[in-house]
């Protein structure tokens, strides 16, 4: 069983395309939408005390926890030995002010420090500044995307979401991700959709993981393998995030998720 840990509603729509149009035959996938934030989840862990820096819990009893306090069941009688693979998928949201950035900043290291392995404690991808970067492009594919930034304070100002629908080539419709199959598609249209949405991921793979490649190396190129969620982080921080600016590159999980998975044939392969 393979456990993918969602921030919210967003997440768990794409990712129904990706298990549509990437996973088809894969049965014993397992989706639970965690419907909060990173930093939560890290106060969580904090209070289940932790030795020599290594949280002394395992992931699924603590997710397990959390959703069992929302009301929410299901996975309440999933064990840990069930799952082989445990994927988180949280964003930055850097433009939140509960605590300090600093503080945030600190709290996301720790927990890029504990999720490096699926199949140990989970892998963790951060979506910055949100899930939303996804759609932060113009028609695809889009050559400059390794350029875009967003600055705190224009996530503050006006909601990224809102940004993104004004920016996106593509508006509000999602249909060029979101594969919709219709009862009067014929099996010829049902095939084109799946085609095209499939390039249009394909693309985005290709954007993201050259630009996550930039962002810790200054080349912006599809590499042999995808750079960590922790160096991403961390360079981030160096270079965008703790400047007079206070910015970041816009960057999605999901598509480094599927290269990481994947490999770089996912690029190319028909």
């Amino acid at each position: 069983m393979i456990l993918f840990v969602f921030e919210g509603k967003d997440d768990k729509t794409y990712f129904e395309s990706i298990k549509q149009l990437f996973f088809p035959e894969k049965l014993d996938t397992f989706v639970c939408t965690y419907n909060s934030n990173i930093y939560s989840l890290y106060t969580k862990l904090m209070e289940h005390d932790a030795l020599n820096g290594a949280f002394e819990v395992d992931t699924v009893s603590v997710l397990k926890e959390i959703l069992l306090e929302k009301g929410d069941e299901t996975l309440k009688d999933i064990r840990e030995d069930e799952v082989s693979e445990i994927y988180l998928f949280f964003d930055y949201d850097f433009q939140e002010n509960a605590r300090t950035l600093e503080e945030n900043d600190m709290r996301l290291l720790e927990m890029l420090k504990f999720f490096t392995d699926e199949t140990a404690n989970g892998k963790l991808y951060i979506n910055y500044p949100m899930v939303e970067s996804l759609r932060y492009t113009k028609e695809l594919p889009d050559n400059d995307y390794w350029t875009y930034t967003v600055t705190r304070q224009q996530c503050q100002e006006v909601r990224f979401k809102h940004q993104v629908h004004e920016f996106s080539f593509y508006g509000g419709n999602l249909e060029y991700i979101i594969l919709t199959i219709k009862p009067a598609d014929d099996k010829t249209k049902v095939q084109e959709k799946i085609d095209n949405t499939k390039t249009n991921w394909k693309h985005l793979v290709a954007m993201n993981v050259s630009k996550a490649h930039f962002i810790c190396n200054d080349k912006n190129e599809v590499p042999d393998e995808s750079d960590s969620q922790l160096a991403v982080f961390s360079n981030q921080l160096s270079k965008y995030v703790e400047t007079d600016e206070c910015k970041v590159a816009i960057l999605n999980a999901f598509p480094i998720f599927l290269f990481d998975y994947f490999g770089r044939k996912i690029i190319w392969e028909r």
